[in-house]
């Protein structure tokens, strides 16, 4: 795979929590960016969050395309030489049909963009929830598992990541040409947001520094830093033998539960975390739960942070931002 420092690059979803990272550290490797948003409308706070990245938005140019219409993807995948799939849909519902068919038809539309197009290699964010869905007997995971979209329960969010990521890889296998997929599976994203929303897992630190949550959700995750899994797409789209795999991303240590995140908080920042919880929702002691990150770290040179700094500096990032 080429160097993406000297093409241009399309990333999707680029007003995003994780796209807007990825593409200040794109422009600041010298790369040119396309990113997709559903309206123009959102460029003038995309560019404020580069800049407060440290990056040049000179080099960045927008295209307006939606995971749930063919209008636009030609011409955004037009000249670039790598894809960054980031978009997921922003729908809070738990009825699957809302969820899994944007989903699975967003990452089929990029692809057969980027096959028409000729692009060389896809890099897809899937999630560990594409992978630790559903039970074994013992809870330790690496790439080789899949969540099975017939696990009793499976909630919407996990069931549409397992089954965009298969879809992905079908078509890939089927009807993908000479365009190659990476696929991405971070776990619970957090790190400094450079936008001024709280999206996803920021929403969980604004509740718990707002003194919004009186008990902890019972549950046990991976943490992984959102600058270190921007590094991982980067590295992912120059990584030759990357081509195929499916990577799975978090800090190192032990995997923590949501009680662990509010701990730090009180212990690290003091004051500005002292209406953070201190019990955890009632129920049966959590198992233990082991992800394995080897893959990435030997192959794309992953070197996550430790997961305590990762979530004092959420935290602080959000103090500064006046959005804690």
């Amino acid at each position: 795979m080429t160097d993406s420092r000297a093409n241009t690059v399309l990333v999707t979803g680029g007003s995003g929590y994780l796209a807007t990272r990825l593409i200040a550290d794109l422009l600041q490797t010298g790369a040119h960016v396309r990113a997709t948003v559903r309206s123009l409308d959102s460029e003038p706070a995309l560019r404020t969050a580069l800049e407060r990245g440290g990056a040049d938005d000179t080099a960045l140019s927008l295209a307006v395309a939606s995971l749930t219409s063919d209008d636009g993807w030609a011409d955004a995948v037009d000249g670039v030489d790598g894809v960054y799939h980031l978009a997921s849909p922003m729908i809070q519902s738990q009825n699957p049909d809302d969820v899994v068919v944007p989903a699975r038809d967003g990452a089929l539309r990029v692809l057969r963009a980027a096959r028409d197009a000729a692009i060389p290699r896809v890099v897809l964010t899937s999630s560990f929830a594409a992978i630790g869905y559903s039970p074994k007997p013992i809870r330790d995971y690496d790439e080789t598992d899949w969540t099975s979209p017939d696990t009793p329960g499976l909630p919407a969010y996990p069931l549409s990541k397992a089954v965009a990521e298969r879809a992905a890889w079908d078509f890939i296998e089927a009807e993908g040409g000479d365009t190659e997929l990476v696929v991405l599976n971070p776990t619970w994203i957090a790190g400094p947001t450079l936008t001024t929303e709280a999206r996803s897992s920021l929403q969980v630190f604004t509740a718990m520094l707002g003194g919004h949550m009186a008990t902890t959700p019972r549950q046990r995750f991976g943490i992984a830093d959102v600058r270190d899994v921007s590094a991982a797409h980067i590295a992912a789209m120059t990584t030759p033998d990357a081509a195929g795999k499916r990577y799975l991303l978090l800090a190192d240590g032990p995997t923590v539960t949501f009680l662990d995140v509010a701990k730090v908080l009180r212990e690290r920042l003091g004051d500005f975390a002292s209406k953070a919880p201190t019990e955890e929702a009632p129920g049966d002691e959590l198992p233990s739960l082991v992800i394995h990150n080897e893959r990435a770290k030997r192959e794309l040179g992953f070197s996550p942070r430790p997961a305590v700094d990762t979530i004092v500096e959420t935290a602080q990032s959000l103090r500064e931002l006046g959005l804690a």
